[in-house]
């Protein structure tokens, strides 16, 4: 025997001894029967030794088989011990994050964020990838990307009492950590102003809006309103940043909206009026897969930001029981 067995072939061992039945350890291992008849050829023509005795009723382990199955034990706890001591090690050594962003870089802080990590015991090396807020999140879940900012109507409960606490989205897929809330306005045309001014959303369905991707948070968040209502508004136009958006609105053709940020940029006469009785409240979070939320990298990451937005770390949720809410009526 040259070469130490493979620990697929010591895993079939293992459990072929233990259930007596190659049907049932291929199941267990989620293999097929030949492939687990395999497995065991082959570990005997390495070892050179019968290991099972093969009768009607099943396999039955030989006196070499018998000798032999501890050390199998004990291969196999050697080989995860190596691979859990070589991940903390690299983990131990540098990291790298995998980052999806979206709207412009000093409003989501990202520049701190970066430096953060950057210069912190772990130095963990950061890849940026921008994209819409919709984008970000399937690219997560498809793991593509570590983690992200993601942006989606502020939960009801949380309009009157503010909350930074992390929460669920997603039937629990996603853990989303909420950085700040803020408002998008609506924006018309200035020669719209009474078509907007002391209306309410179902004065505005049939009016035009500005199109917008279909993975943006504009479109998902003015999707979630009128639907309700039974149709969406047509659209027209089209634009993906929000200084051409503005830009269609004060041409006279629609409606949009807007941050106040991007808003308070501009310091030319603004040639369109801002609607008095609506908002959408949204939460900028951070965001990644539930079941990664504990991966030390992404940990540190998630405190990262909370040190970057001072706020203070709050108890991070278990995996969920049951999502509070979906995304279809949570994401942007």
């Amino acid at each position: 025997m040259n070469d130490l067995p493979r620990t697929q072939a010591l895993r079939c061992f293992i459990t072929v001894a233990r259930e007596g039945v190659v049907s049932r350890a291929a199941s267990l291992l989620n293999l097929t029967q030949p492939a687990v008849s395999l497995q065991l050829k082959g570990l005997e023509e390495s070892t050179g030794l019968l290991l099972f005795n093969r009768t009607p009723g099943g396999f039955t382990l030989t006196e070499a088989g018998a000798a032999l199955l501890p050390l199998a034990h004990k291969a196999i706890s050697a080989s995860s011990d190596f691979k859990t001591m070589a991940d903390s090690l690299r983990e131990s050594v540098r990291g790298s994050l995998r980052v999806g962003t979206i709207l412009d870089p000093e409003f989501i802080r990202l520049g701190p964020f970066v430096r953060s990590l950057a210069t912190s015991l772990k130095q963990t090396e950061v890849f940026l990838r921008y994209g819409m807020s919709d984008d970000v999140l399937a690219q997560i879940g498809r793991g593509d990307l570590d983690v992200g900012y993601f942006v989606d109507a502020t939960p009801a409960e949380s309009l009157s009492f503010p909350s930074f606490s992390e929460r669920h989205i997603d039937d629990g897929k996603y853990q989303l950590a909420p950085l700040m809330s803020y408002p998008y306005r609506v924006i018309a045309p200035a020669e719209w102003s009474d078509r907007v001014i002391g209306k309410d959303w179902p004065d505005l369905i049939g009016l035009p809006w500005l199109a917008t991707p279909p993975h943006s948070a504009h479109r998902r968040l003015l999707d979630n309103i009128f639907r309700p209502m039974g149709s969406l508004p047509k659209r027209v136009a089209y634009a993906d940043q929000e200084e051409a958006m503005i830009d269609f609105v004060e041409s006279g053709i629609c409606l949009s909206l807007a941050r106040d940020c991007t808003l308070d940029r501009i310091t030319r006469k603004r040639n369109f009026v801002i609607a008095d009785k609506v908002t959408v409240t949204c939460d900028l979070s951070f965001a990644c897969l539930t079941s990664r939320r504990h991966e030390p990298v992404i940990s540190h990451a998630f405190s990262a930001m909370q040190a970057v937005w001072d706020l203070k770390p709050t108890n991070t949720l278990p995996a969920p029981v049951a999502a509070p809410r979906s995304r279809k009526s949570a994401r942007r």
